[in-house]
């Protein structure tokens, strides 16, 4: 298969995509997607930091914006690609997306609100590629907790804890659903932004508790059902125990908040996917 020009060049057809291509379709805009194994109509192709194989990034097409959705990792990933599609689409001049996660934000000592112009992890390896990147005129799109699809939040619940003790060490948890996450690859690719980290949630702080109390075990799915588990019973035990008189608990208790508003107001958007 061979395709020319697109708009948009997705490097890696993974869950991301599930939003973004119905996205992109739906808005008549011209995309290609790749995957390691070619598959769904995909172009074969697979980033290797060592390759220096011209083959591997031939059968891409030229491209206005490329979404990276794998993480880049330390020093050199990010400009040894690309390189290698300068190399092969020398007519090409696209912007590049880097997807990443909040993650490089929890680091010691950090304040209470968190945004995309607080302290950082510089020394996590996304963070170093991402950097990399920005430098070369690429930007970041530092992405919270994901959702949708197959991915729902009632099923991380017995993933995060399992005993009172750890029900008490959760605080606050930040998400973006998919389909958010794809109309923000589309205004970045509309408005592009050099050099920009942005922080993207859906604008919600949420509290574990509040999430727990709710959800029990994770196992009631809506539609009247009662909830099942001791996570019910724990958290009210901790509420006493530590004087939380509602839930959810405020922000101070909560510890670390991400503020991500500048960039919903900065696309003039918003969330249409919000609250879990």
């Amino acid at each position: 298969m061979e395709i020319k020009d697109v708009k948009i060049l997705i490097l890696g057809a993974g869950w991301t995509s599930t939003f973004l291509l119905p996205l992109l379709e739906a808005k008549n805009i011209t995309h290609a997607a790749t995957s390691t194994t070619g598959r769904d109509g995909t172009l074969k192709f697979k980033f290797s930091p060592d390759s220096t194989s011209m083959k591997d990034y031939a059968v891409l097409p030229s491209a206005c914006t490329i979404v990276i959705t794998f993480p880049l990792i330390g020093n050199g990933q990010s400009k040894h690609l690309l390189d290698m599609y300068r190399s092969t689409h020398p007519q090409a001049t696209p912007n590049y997306i880097q997807l990443g996660s909040t993650g490089i934000w929890q680091i010691p000592d950090q304040e209470l609100w968190v945004s995309r112009h607080s302290k950082y992890n510089k020394e996590n390896d996304r963070a170093i590629a991402e950097d990399e990147l920005m430098a070369l005129g690429g930007c970041a799109l530092n992405l919270s907790g994901l959702w949708g699809g197959s991915r729902q939040p009632r099923d991380f619940v017995k993933r995060v804890a399992c005993t009172k003790e750890q029900v008490k060490g959760k605080r606050s948890l930040h998400m973006v659903h998919g389909h958010d996450v794809a109309r923000a690859i589309l205004a970045l690719h509309e408005s592009y932004t050099p050099g920009e980290r942005w922080m993207l949630t859906d604008l919600f702080v949420y509290d574990w508790w509040s999430l727990f109390i709710g959800w029990g075990d994770g196992g009631g799915q809506g539609g009247g059902k009662n909830t099942t588990g001791p996570f019910g019973d724990w958290v009210r035990e901790l509420m006493v125990e530590q004087g939380v008189k509602a839930l959810p608990r405020s922000m101070e208790q909560l510890g670390r908040c991400y503020d991500a508003r500048e960039f919903w107001e900065s696309f003039k958007i918003a969330p249409v996917r919000a609250r879990i």
